[in-house]
Formats: C-alpha cells, sequence, structure tokens
C-alpha cells in the first residue's frame, strides 16, 4: 500500500490503485508489486575464470556470467497456482477467493485479545437492554448515537479527517474528532490510517477489510489479526498530517481513557440503565453499522461509477449510516464531501456540512464535476 504524506493543507487524493497490472511472462500483478513467482536459477561454474581475471574485476565478471547462463538455461515461469474460491457470499456475485483464518490456526497477539474482549464485553453489556429499558436511557442512546455516529465517524474520521473533503476551525475539527472518540472505533490517527490503506490497496490481498476474504472477516474480524494487519499495510505511516498535531497524538496515547470516563458519567447520571443502553447498545449499534459500510458496501447494491472495485450503493445502509452507504459514489470521488449524489439519495452527513458551510464554518468544501462524473461514467 503506497503511504501517504500529504501536507494538511491539501486534499488527499487517492489514486485508483485497485487495478491489476500484466508484466512478462503473462504474469497477473496485484497491487503490492509482488508474485509468488520462483524462478530457478542455474549457475555455471566460473572459477576457470579467476585465472585471467585480477581480483577488482572477478565479482563483475561472475555477475556478467551468471546473468547470461540463467537467461540462456532458465526454464518457463512455473504458474501461479490459482486460490481455491470460498464460494459466491449469499444473493451476491461477490467471489471469495481466499478465507482468511482469523480464529483458529494462529497466534493471538495481546493487542489482538484486548480488542476482542472489548468488542465482546460490549456486546455482552447490551444483553441487558430490554432488563434496564426506560425512554430517558433510549434517548441518550439515541442521541450519542447521532452524535458519536454522524459527528464522530462520518462527518469527522472520514470525510474530514481522512479525505479532507472540507476544512473546519480547529476548534470545531478537534470537538467533532472527540465525538467519534467515543464511538470506540480507535483513536483518529489509527482509523483514518486504516481507511486510506483501504482504499489505497481497495479490494486486493492487501486491503484491511475486503469480502474476497469473507464476509465476516470485511465486516468485523479483521479487526482482531493486528500482525496480518501490519504484514499487508505496514504501520500507520499514511497519517502525517495528523501526527504532527499534538491534540491528536494526546487521543492516541490516553484513546480508552475517554471512553472509560463516559461510562462513569453515565452511570452517575442514571445509573445502570444508562450504562447499558448509552454504553452497550449504542456502541453495538454504531459498531455494527460502520462495519456494513465495509461488508455490505462492498457486496450488495449497484454500482453507478466505473470504480474497479466492489464498492457498491446500498440504500439501506445509508439511511442507518447518514449516508455513508452511497459507497460507490465515494469511491468514484474520494474527495467529495457529498456521498448521495443524486437529490433523492438521503445523506445526512451532507446535510450538516452543507449547514456548516452557510454558516461559515465549513470551507473549501469540495464535490465532483461534471467532467470528473464523465469520466467516472460505468459507460466508459
Amino acid at each position: 500500500m503506497a503511504y501517504i504524506t500529504t501536507p494538511p493543507n491539501k486534499p488527499f487524493v487517492f489514486s485508483p490503485l485497485c487495478q491489476s497490472k500484466k508484466f512478462q511472462n503473462n504474469v497477473l500483478v496485484l497491487n503490492s508489486g509482488h508474485t509468488d513467482l520462483k524462478l530457478k536459477q542455474k549457475r555455471i561454474h566460473t572459477s576457470f575464470v579467476f585465472n585471467y581475471v585480477d581480483k577488482a574485476n572477478r565479482r563483475k565478471f561472475l555477475a556478467i556470467v551468471n546473468a547470461v547462463s540463467v537467461e540462456a538455461t532458465e526454464p518457463e515461469p512455473e504458474p501461479i497456482p490459482e486460490v481455491k474460491s470460498g464460494g459466491r457470499i449469499l444473493l451476491s456475485d461477490v467471489v471469495v477467493k481466499k478465507k482468511r483464518r482469523v480464529y483458529f490456526g494462529r497466534k493471538w497477539t495481546t493487542l489482538d485479545i484486548c480488542t476482542a474482549t472489548i468488542v465482546l464485553a460490549i456486546h455482552l453489556l447490551s444483553v441487558f437492554a430490554p432488563f434496564y429499558f426506560t425512554w430517558s436511557a433510549f434517548w441518550v442512546a439515541f442521541g450519542l448515537y447521532v452524535v458519536t455516529g454522524l459527528l464522530g465517524i462520518t462527518l469527522s474520521y472520514h470525510r474530514n479527517l481522512s479525505h479532507r473533503s472540507f476544512k473546519l476551525p480547529k476548534w470545531l475539527e478537534y470537538m467533532c474528532a472527540y465525538c467519534g472518540v467515543q464511538a470506540l472505533q480507535g483513536n483518529p490517527i489509527s482509523w483514518v490510517s486504516t481507511h486510506r490503506y483501504h482504499h489505497q490497496f481497495c479490494d486486493s490481498e492487501r486491503d484491511p477489510h475486503s469480502p474476497i476474504e469473507g464476509f465476516w472477516f470485511s465486516h468485523m474480524s479483521w479487526l482482531f489479526d493486528n500482525n496480518g494487519f501490519s504484514e499487508r499495510c505496514g504501520g500507520p505511516i499514511n497519517v502525517g498530517d495528523l501526527e504532527k498535531q499534538p491534540f491528536y497524538k494526546f487521543l492516541e496515547n490516553t484513546y480508552i481513557l475517554h471512553p472509560i470516563a463516559l461510562g462513569v458519567l453515565l452511570y452517575a447520571l442514571g445509573g445502570v440503565p444508562f450504562l447499558v443502553w448509552g454504553m452497550g447498545v449504542r456502541i453495538v449499534w454504531v459498531f455494527h453499522i460502520t462495519w456494513l459500510v465495509n461488508s455490505a458496501c462492498h457486496v450488495w447494491g449497484k454500482q453507478a461509477w466505473n470504480t474497479g472495485d466492489l464498492s457498491r450503493n446500498n440504500w439501506w445502509v445509508a439511511l442507518l449510516a447518514f449516508g455513508e452507504g452511497w459507497h460507490n459514489n465515494h469511491h468514484a470521488f474520494e474527495f467529495s464531501a457529498r456521498h448521495g449524489l443524486e437529490w433523492w439519495q438521503l445523506d445526512m452527513t451532507w446535510y450538516v456540512v452543507r449547514f456548516l458551510q452557510a454558516v461559515g464554518l465549513a470551507t473549501d468544501v469540495k464535490l465532483p464535476t461534471q467532467v470528473q462524473k464523465q469520466r467516472m461514467s460505468i459507460s466508459n
């Protein structure tokens, strides 16, 4: 995955690297630029040249002789073995090329165990929701769903920080990013880094979460294999714009403390019902809605644009995820602050951005031009 270190005053433009390229010998190379092809090289005995070549030229002469030998004697490349298909995903034309082992057959790291424990604990907490239902707890959960999901994840983490689709005053940018921390999906640096990698290697073997490795892998299982993620993508070195800002480094270093503090506050204000609904139900709800953008929106829906990947426009995910479900639109125009490009495509996040623009708080709001739309048209 290419690492992006564009300065924060310029928009991030992610090149469509999802398409394959063909090189010599008809070897199909995906984004990583590597293949599993192993060439068997045959060296010839070269000791006879040492009697005629001085020591300074021995290495150079040996390389030339071996190169000629390889070219003359190298056999035809062995064909790359076909990846065993995992079958089609239900009600979709997406084929699982290779299911990745996540839960069994590998070594779990401490970070994997901690991540899985937190996700499991939040799900278990939400199980108590029917026993602690109150209308006040319900509305607290709904309000936090909007604040952390819309302002935190879709507006801040995604459209503002990941893609720089618009600019906000720093006080407002930081406030919205803090709302994202309370969604318990990671600190801004790690979330943005993962998402930029997703666009760089969309639906390839180096994509952090693609359904070509299984629906549930793209939905949530990828979260529990941090070593696998590092092997495919590397470290978070594509977020230099965020790492040089002390506020985001502070959130990275103290991340888990902030949701804990919110949980304590909710318990103090409304007891167990506020804790169960405000932390359990609300976080699980926002979890799966966000994850559906990674999974469902690459499996079910329609493609309006020629993006070269599996991204789809999915109306019901868009309804739940504040407009994020118009995912094919987003992959076609990653820089765009608006995902619902048609008048009938509901996009709550865009309406908030548009309001902030009207009152002078959102500036440099980016939208696709007609020329760009024509270029990405599926008919081309």
